[in-house]
């Protein structure tokens, strides 16, 4: 038996990347995994991916984060669906990078609504099950960046929000048996940062070996390796962590 036999997990913007490879560890674990994505024939196709064990289930759900009653009817299919629900990952996530003087209003906006506004709004429609069930995991998907980064104004300010509102929320709902926590990844290689090569002009492979020389370990992160560090926080072993940030960069941040 996993330590997610018998649980229900939520993880948004599941359909690749870091949120494919943490779903890919609940369903590892016994879980049974609810894949939301803003495109539902990819979040569908990503469940049936999964390996799921000891009879667990899995489907896909089309949502977006940032819009009340999708967040809110996204929960209640999984809810209804899946027989509960007991983690949320709030991994949904853009970017739209520039600098200052060069990003416009609705990139700010997007970048904002989809990674605070979306995790408010999961969080929100999710806690009320939390609480009466006087259990729940919360786990935001924050970043290194949230220290500050060129040409992320609106990510590394969204990502920072994040952990404010991880801190504040492990205040409210500690004493409803629910544990709230960020995950702060550094380089992690997927589609998303193999993106921001192209728009560099870099070749793949020289910007994960640059990022990789980078931080103390020499090498760059695996959705694996965050995978990890949310399904601890996410399982009973982690139940006297709340409010906390754990940055996941193979040491960049240390200086």
């Amino acid at each position: 038996m996993g330590r997610f036999a018998g649980r229900v997990a939520v993880i948004t913007g599941a359909a690749r990347g870091i949120g494919f490879g943490t779903a890919t560890r609940f369903a590892e674990e016994g879980a049974s995994v609810a894949i939301l994505d803003l495109d539902e024939s990819a979040a569908a196709e990503a469940a049936a991916k999964l390996p799921l064990v000891d009879g667990a289930k899995a489907i896909g759900v089309g949502a977006n984060v940032a819009d009340p009653e999708s967040a809110e009817a996204a929960v209640e299919r999984v809810v209804a669906e899946l027989g509960g629900i007991h983690v949320l990952v709030n991994n949904a996530g853009v970017t739209r990078d520039n600098l200052l003087f060069k990003m416009s209003v609705e990139d700010w906006d997007m970048v904002m609504n989809v990674h605070l506004k979306g995790a408010f709004l999961m969080t929100k429609a999710a806690q009320k099950h939390f609480v009466a069930q006087k259990y729940g995991k919360v786990v935001n998907i924050s970043s290194t960046s949230a220290l500050g980064n060129r040409g992320q104004a609106n990510y590394s300010a969204a990502k920072m929000g994040i952990q404010g509102f991880t801190r504040t929320l492990g205040i409210e709902l500690g004493p409803f048996g629910i544990n709230v926590n960020a995950v702060a990844p550094g380089f992690i290689a997927t589609e998303m940062t193999d993106a921001t090569a192209a728009r560099l002009k870099m070749d793949v492979d020289e910007f994960r070996r640059l990022s990789a020389e980078a931080n103390p370990v020499k090498r760059v992160g695996e959705p694996a390796d965050i995978a990890a560090a949310v399904t601890f926080l996410s399982s009973d072993e982690g139940s006297y962590i709340t409010g906390q940030t754990l940055y996941v960069d193979g040491g960049a941040t240390l200086g």
